[in-house]
C-alpha cells in the first residue's frame, strides 16, 4: 500500500511539473525578452541582444539563474533574426521547425538538473542524456586525436575551414548546446565545413594545444591559426562564424561595370574566372567555401541579377535569372567555356564542375608546383602524358604566334595532351634547356613537344626546327608530330634534365612580413577583447611582472644616486680628509669652499672611502677619469690636467 501510495506521488509530481513547463513555454515571448517591439528592425533586434547578452553572460555574471536568462535570451535572438521563424511566429506563436518541442527539451533539461542530485530520473523518459557514451555516440565519427589534428586537420585547413568542439563528461552546457550542434553540424557538413569533436577528458593533450579550458568550446581553424566562438550557441551565430573564418576578398562583386575587368584578369592571374548570377542580394555560404578551396586555381566574382547595374551582363550571356547559372571563362571574355544551371546547387555538383575547368587551355607555368601537375611524371608505359610548351616573350599584349597557339589548343583538346607557355624571360634556364644552340630562336617564339620521365626533372622532347610565327604550315607541322607521336614514342630524341622553375607569384619577403605581422596583431587583439579572465591571467601576469621590474629599476636608481649626491658633498669630504689625516693640493684647497661654476673643474682625491660612491655607483652614462700621480708630480701635474680637460666643463674629475 505505501509504494503505491508513492508511486501515484511520484507520477502526481511529474505531471505537475509538465504542466508548469507548458505553461511557461507558452508564456515565451521573445519579444519581451529582448525588449523590442513587434516592428523592431533587426538591427535594433541585434542591437538589443548584444547589450542583453553581455549582461547575462554566464562567465561575467555570477547570478544563479544567468545560465538560464541567457538561454533564454539566446532562443529569442534565434527566432527574431530569422525573417521565416519570426513570420511563423508573428503568425502562429510559434517559430516552426519543431521549435516548441526543442524548446520544451531544453527547458526540462534545465529544471530537473538541480534535482538529480537528489533523485533518480528515468534518463530515457526526460530525455537528459547523463550517460557520455550516448552522449558521444552523436559525435563519434567526429572524434580527433592529437596525431589526426596535426596530420590531417590543420594541412586541411588550407582548404576548408574547420568548426571543433570541445567537450567532456558530466557537463551540463555540452547537453544543453547538442540540439543546435547536431543541426548546424548537418548543415555544414553538407557546405563542404569540416567538423571535429575533441573530448578533453580522454585527449587533454590535444584540448591544451588547443587553447580550451573550459568545456564546452568552440573553435574553427582556417589556415592552420585557431580562432574561438564566443557568443551564444544558435544556428546563426555559428554559420556567421564559419563565415568571419574566410578571408574577405574571396569573391568580387561583379556589375556591368567592372566585369569587363574581371575577366580579362586571367592573363596576369593566370586562371580561369568564375561568375555565379543569383538572386540572392548576399554571396551564399556555399559559394564562398568553394571560392576558398579553390583559390590558388581560379578567381571567383558573384552577379546579383536583381541588381540594376548587372542587365548588360544578363543579356550578352544569356542567363536566365531564376535559376542560379555559373559560367567559367578561361582565355576568351566574350564566350564562357563551360556552363551549368541548377536550382538547387549542390557541392558535389560545383566541386565536379570546377575539377573539370580547374586550368586554362593554355597556361602559364608558373611555379614548379604547377609544371608537377600540368606535366606530371611519367608513371608507367601505357600512362604517357605530353606537354607541348610554347616559348615566348612576356608582353602586355596577346601576340599572333599566342593567339595562333591558343586557337590550335581549343581544336586539339585530348586527354593525353597539356597545352602551355612560358615566358621566356622570366624562366630563362627552363628555356635555354630545350632551345638548341642557334641564333634562329633569338627574340622569336618556338614550340617543344616533352614527356616528363622523373621527378629529378628528366624529360625527353622535340623542340620544332623553325620558330614558332603561328601560320597554317606551323600548324600543320605540329599537327603531324601530335600525330606521328601517337604510333612512335621514339620521335622525342633528345633528353635533358629541367632545372625547376622559379615561383613567378610567390610575394616578396617585405610583404610576407607584413602579412605575418598583421596576422600576429589580429591575434593579440582578438585574444585582448574575447578571452575572459582566466585564459588572459598568463598574459597579464607577464605585463605587470615586467611592469613591476621596469618601475621598480628605475625607483631603486633614483634612491641609490640621491644617497650617491648625499655621500659626495663637500662636508662628507672634508671629514673624510680629516679621518684620513691627508691634505689637498693648493689647487684643490683653494676651490673647495667654492660653488662651482661654469668653466670650473673641480679634481677630487680618490680613497678608501669615496671609491664606491664615485666609481662602483656611477650613474649610467657618466664617465670618470683617474690620474695616477706620485707625491713628487702630483702638484705640478694636476694643474696641467686640469686645463687639458677643460673641455669638460662642469664635470667631476676624480684622482
Amino acid at each position: 500500500m505505501e509504494v503505491r501510495k508513492l508511486s501515484i506521488s511520484w507520477q502526481f509530481l511529474i505531471v505537475l511539473v509538465l504542466i508548469l513547463q507548458i505553461l511557461s513555454a507558452l508564456d515565451f515571448d521573445p519579444y519581451r525578452v529582448l525588449g523590442v517591439s513587434r516592428t523592431a528592425s533587426q538591427a535594433d533586434i541585434k542591437k538589443a541582444y548584444k547589450k542583453l547578452a553581455r549582461e547575462w553572460h554566464p562567465d561575467k555574471n555570477k547570478d544563479p539563474g544567468a545560465e538560464d536568462k541567457f538561454i533564454q535570451i539566446s532562443k529569442a535572438y534565434e527566432i527574431l533574426s530569422n525573417e521565416e521563424k519570426r513570420s511563423n511566429y508573428d503568425q502562429y506563436g510559434d517559430a516552426g521547425e519543431n521549435q516548441g518541442y526543442q524548446k520544451q527539451q531544453q527547458q526540462r533539461e534545465y529544471r530537473f538538473r538541480h534535482f538529480h542530485e537528489n533523485f533518480y530520473f528515468d534518463e530515457s523518459f526526460f530525455h537528459f542524456p547523463f550517460n557520455s557514451e550516448r552522449r558521444d555516440s552523436i559525435d563519434e565519427k567526429y572524434l580527433l586525436h592529437f596525431s589526426h589534428y596535426v596530420n590531417e586537420v590543420v594541412p586541411d585547413s588550407f582548404k576548408k575551414p574547420y568548426l571543433i568542439k570541445i567537450t567532456s563528461d558530466w557537463c551540463f552546457s555540452c547537453i544543453h548546446i547538442e540540439p543546435v550542434w547536431k543541426e548546424v553540424v548537418q548543415e555544414l557538413e553538407e557546405l563542404g565545413v569540416g567538423i571535429g569533436v575533441v573530448h578533453a577528458g580522454y585527449e587533454r593533450r590535444l584540448a591544451h594545444h588547443l587553447g580550451a579550458h573550459s568545456t564546452p568550446s568552440i573553435l574553427g581553424i582556417i589556415n592552420g591559426k585557431i580562432s574561438f566562438f564566443h557568443n551564444a550557441v544558435v544556428r546563426e551565430n555559428l554559420r556567421q562564424f564559419v563565415e568571419s573564418l574566410l578571408p574577405g576578398n574571396l569573391v568580387e562583386k561583379v556589375t556591368n561595370k567592372n566585369y569587363v575587368r574581371f575577366l580579362s584578369g586571367w592573363q596576369q592571374e593566370n586562371k580561369p574566372h568564375v561568375l555565379l548570377f543569383d538572386q540572392m542580394p548576399v554571396v551564399p555560404l556555399l559559394y564562398k567555401l568553394t571560392a576558398f578551396a579553390y583559390k590558388d586555381y581560379l578567381s571567383f566574382g558573384y552577379v546579383h541579377v536583381g541588381f540594376r547595374g548587372t542587365d548588360e551582363m544578363t543579356r550578352q550571356y544569356n542567363i536566365n535569372i531564376y535559376t542560379p547559372t555559373l559560367l567559367i571563362f578561361k582565355e576568351h571574355i566574350n564566350k564562357p567555356a563551360d556552363v551549368i544551371q541548377a536550382r538547387g546547387m549542390k557541392k558535389q555538383i560545383i566541386d565536379d564542375f570546377i575539377a573539370q575547368n580547374k586550368y586554362l587551355l593554355a597556361a602559364r607555368l608558373t611555379s614548379q608546383k604547377l609544371f608537377h601537375e600540368l606535366c606530371p611524371v611519367k608513371r608507367s608505359h601505357r600512362q604517357r602524358k605530353y606537354c607541348v610548351v610554347l616559348l615566348t616573350a612576356e608582353t602586355t599584349k596577346l601576340s599572333k604566334p599566342f593567339e595562333a597557339f591558343l586557337s590550335f589548343a581549343l581544336a586539339n583538346t585530348q586527354d593525353t595532351v597539356r597545352f602551355v607557355h612560358v615566358y621566356s624571360n622570366r624562366q630563362q634556364e627552363f628555356a635555354n634547356t630545350l632551345l638548341p644552340d642557334s641564333e634562329v630562336f633569338q627574340g622569336k617564339s618556338a614550340v617543344s613537344i616533352l614527356e616528363r620521365r622523373n621527378t629529378a626533372g628528366r624529360v625527353v622532347y622535340k623542340t620544332l626546327e623553325d620558330p614558332w610565327t603561328g601560320s597554317e604550315s606551323d600548324k600543320f607541322i605540329l599537327l603531324g608530330y601530335l600525330d606521328q607521336l601517337r604510333k612512335d614514342p621514339a620521335l622525342l630524341s633528345s633528353e635533358a634534365v629541367l632545372p625547376d622553375l622559379t615561383d613567378e607569384l610567390a610575394p616578396v619577403f617585405l610583404l610576407r612580413w607584413l602579412f605575418s605581422a598583421s596576422d600576429y596583431i589580429s591575434d593579440c587583439w582578438d585574444s585582448i577583447v574575447h578571452n575572459n579572465w582566466r585564459e588572459m591571467m598568463p598574459l597579464l601576469s607577464l605585463i605587470f611582472s615586467a611592469l613591476f621590474i621596469l618601475f621598480g629599476t628605475v625607483i631603486v636608481q633614483a634612491f641609490s644616486d640621491s644617497s650617491d649626491e648625499r655621500e659626495s658633498s663637500p662636508p662628507d669630504k672634508e671629514e673624510a680628509q680629516e679621518k684620513t689625516g691627508k691634505t689637498e693640493p693648493s689647487f684643490t684647497k683653494e676651490n673647495s669652499s667654492k660653488v662651482p661654476k661654469k668653466g670650473f673643474v673641480e679634481v677630487t682625491e680618490l680613497t678608501d672611502v669615496t671609491y664606491t660612491s664615485n666609481l662602483v655607483r656611477l650613474r649610467p652614462g657618466h664617465m670618470n677619469v683617474v690620474l695616477i700621480l706620485s707625491n713628487s708630480t702630483k702638484t705640478s701635474l694636476l694643474q696641467k690636467f686640469a686645463l687639458e680637460v677643460y673641455t669638460f666643463t662642469g664635470k667631476i674629475i676624480w684622482w
